[in-house]
This record gives structure tokens, C-alpha cells and sequence, in this order.
């Protein structure tokens, strides 16, 4: 079933958090809210879920309206970052709550208990209080007391940042089975961009309640709609400098401090002069020895190891440095002469005014 929404906005007191939302959720698709603490995310899961009402705007679900009914008229289930399990009751009780107070016959909720308990693998649990489970085991049980309904929209809070980052990489493809052994629309609320990439069909980038670009994973990270996804996706974060567009031997280049960088052929006309941001991944930039001509000269800052692959930060001119990753035999000394460089067709480049992209290179 899919999600609607038009014109959404949710105003508290004077604080605008969600300004005119315009989105489509597709059925059956996993589909990530993504964004920094205070980006209105959490506020847009809740009005979805019907905890909160929208200040204006519509949502729908399979084109049916359902901003006017309550949560439990929607068929909704809703995982929360806290588990909010009932400590008197044991998991097979916490399960089969949802069911049991929809008047579902016995029965029928031993039976679907059963099936949740054994995808989540916790058969063995289900006759323990959530007080004797560990936090992972605690938030299967959250999961399951969802899947057990087999709603046919599921909403997900935040349900992995009180796990450790060990269970949290295991989860993450647990819940993405789920979402395909459900067949349910799914939608997530994180600030994890790992979390995202990795789990997600489509991802709803999302900064000062409005949506700064919805895609897959593959777009956002690729084609970053503005200096905003830029510098949010990617890790370690996109390099940013500004400079100014010349051309030089009739190949344009962007003037940075006393460097020239060459720019995609494909670059529009009529940009002389003009002041552009570019932006580059530290996996694109290429580390050259210092005497390359075809490089930006500079010397080493700083290196740092990160498993398999070691960042090494070039400072190409004052206070203005660039970080590439390498393969981790690579180590140059620190304060040794290198260089950098930038791959034309790797290179993204945005407004500096606006903070929006230009076309990248065909």
C-alpha cells in the first residue's frame, strides 16, 4: 500500500517542523527518512502513524484518506526506539497483545506467535520476561509484536541506536528480511546514514522539514542534488573548496587559490568567471607524488588509519585541505611534499548561492 502525502506541514506554536511535504511512500518499498536530530523526521513518521495531527495537508494510504482516523484505524504498526514491552507479561504475551485486544481468537494468536517468534529466531524465549532478555532479544520482541499484526504499513523509529554496533550491523539485515518476508510498506526513521544506504529501496534526505532529495541509495550518493546530501552522504564526508571557472588552453578549469583544476568538457557555457563549489570523495582523489604536473602540489597534514584503508589529508593551501583514501600500505610521512588529483568525471560542482548541483559530466 502505498503512502501519500500532499501539501503536509505541522507547525508547533510559532516553530515550523514540516513545510509543505509533497511525497509518495510505493507499496512494498523500504523507504528511509533520513536527517540530522531536528530535521523533522520523527514528527513526519508520527503524523503518518497518527500520533500527532498535520497543521495542513493531506496523507493518504492506497488513495484512501486517513489523516482524519485515529492510529488504530489505520493499520499501522509502529516500532519505536525505546521497546515499550509490558514487564509483567512474557514474550509470548507481548507478541500476541496487538492480536488479542483486536479480538483475534486464540488460536489464531498462538499460531501467528509461533511464526514471528521463529523468524526472529526466539522460540526459546518466549516464556521469559522482557527483565531477562538483553537489549537485542528486547528489541526482536519489539519487532515481532509488530510483524505479528502483518500490518500493511510498518513504521520504524529509530529501533537499532540502543543496540551495540556489533548487533546493530547484524539487525540491519534482519530487519531488511523482514521488510521482504512481510511484503509491507516500510518506513524508517534513522540519522544513520549507514543505516540507510544499506537497507534501503528509497531514501528521503531530509533537512529543516523539508525533503532536500528522494531517491536509491545508488542517486543520493552519486548525484547529490545539493551541497546540503553532499556533505551529509558519505564517509568520510565529501571535500569542498571553492574557486573560480577560467579556461586554459580552451579546457575549462576552476582557479583554486593558485591551482588550476581541470573541469568535465561537458560543463556548461557561459561559466567564466563565475564562483563554483566543488566537491569531491575522498575515495575519488587521487593521491600523485609531489613533482606530477598534472596534480595539485601540497604537503602531507595528516594520516590516519582506518582498517583497510588509510585517509590522508593534503593541505594545498592555507588552512584549505583535502582528504583522499588509499589502500592502508600506502603512508606517507607527515609534513612530506604530495599532491592530489581530481578526476574530471568524479568531480561534482554546485552553486555556491543556491547550494544546488550543476549537471554532472555525461
Amino acid at each position: 500500500m502505498d503512502v501519500a502525502l500532499s501539501g503536509l506541514s505541522k507547525s508547533f506554536g510559532a516553530n515550523t517542523v514540516l513545510k509543505a511535504l509533497d511525497l509518495t511512500f510505493p507499496s512494498q518499498k523500504f523507504v528511509t527518512l533520513l536527517g540530522p536530530s531536528g530535521c523533522g523526521k520523527t514528527t513526519l513518521l508520527r503524523l503518518i502513524a497518527g500520533l500527532e495531527r498535520a497543521s495542513a495537508g493531506t496523507i493518504e494510504f492506497g488513495g484512501r484518506r486517513v489523516d482524519h482516523l485515529s492510529p488504530g484505524e489505520r493499520d499501522i504498526a509502529m516500532v519505536f526506539q525505546s521497546y515499550a514491552l509490558y514487564p509483567t507479561m512474557d514474550v509470548a504475551q507481548n507478541i500476541s497483545y496487538g492480536l488479542k485486544v483486536r479480538g483475534t481468537p486464540k488460536d489464531e494468536r498462538a499460531e501467528r506467535t509461533g511464526v514471528v517468534a521463529k523468524v526472529l529466531e526466539i522460540p526459546h524465549l518466549l516464556s521469559r520476561r522482557p527483565k531477562a532478555l538483553s537489549g537485542g532479544q528486547r528489541q526482536r520482541v519489539a519487532l515481532g509484536r509488530a510483524m505479528a499484526r502483518s500490518p500493511k504499513i510498518f513504521l520504524m523509529d529509530e529501533p537499532l541506536s540502543n543496540l551495540d554496533a556489533k548487533l546493530r550491523a547484524t539487525m540491519r539485515s534482519e530487519l531488511k528480511r523482514f521488510h521482504l518476508d512481510l511484503g509491507t510498506t516500510s518506513i524508517y526513521v534513522t540519522h544513520d546514514q549507514l543505516e540507510a544506504m544499506t537497507m534501503s529501496d528509497l531514501v528521503a534526505v531530509m533537512d529543516g522539514g523539508v525533503i532536500q532529495q528522494f531517491g536509491t541509495p545508488e542517486e543520493i550518493y552519486d548525484t547529490p542534488a545539493n551541497l546540503f546530501v553532499a556533505g551529509f552522504i558519505g564517509s568520510p564526508p565529501m571535500n569542498f573548496c571553492d574557486g573560480t571557472v577560467a579556461a586554459h588552453d580552451g579546457t575549462p578549469v576552476l582557479q583554486i587559490a593558485e591551482h588550476s583544476v581541470r573541469l568535465p568538457e561537458s560543463l556548461p557555457r557561459g561559466l567564466e568567471g563565475r564562483t563554483l563549489t566543488l566537491g569531491i570523495r575522498p575515495q575519488d582523489v587521487e593521491l600523485a607524488d609531489a613533482g606530477d604536473s598534472a596534480a595539485v602540489p601540497g604537503r602531507v597534514w595528516m594520516v590516519e588509519l582506518t582498517g583497510s584503508e588509510r585517509l590522508v589529508e593534503v593541505e594545498i593551501a592555507p588552512k584549505l585541505r583535502i582528504t583522499a583514501e588509499v589502500r592502508s600500505h600506502i603512508n606517507p610521512p607527515i609534513d612530506s611534499p604530495a599532491a592530489v588529483a581530481f578526476p574530471p568525471d568524479r568531480l561534482h560542482l554546485f552553486d555556491p548561492d543556491s547550494g544546488g548541483a550543476l549537471p554532472r559530466a555525461a
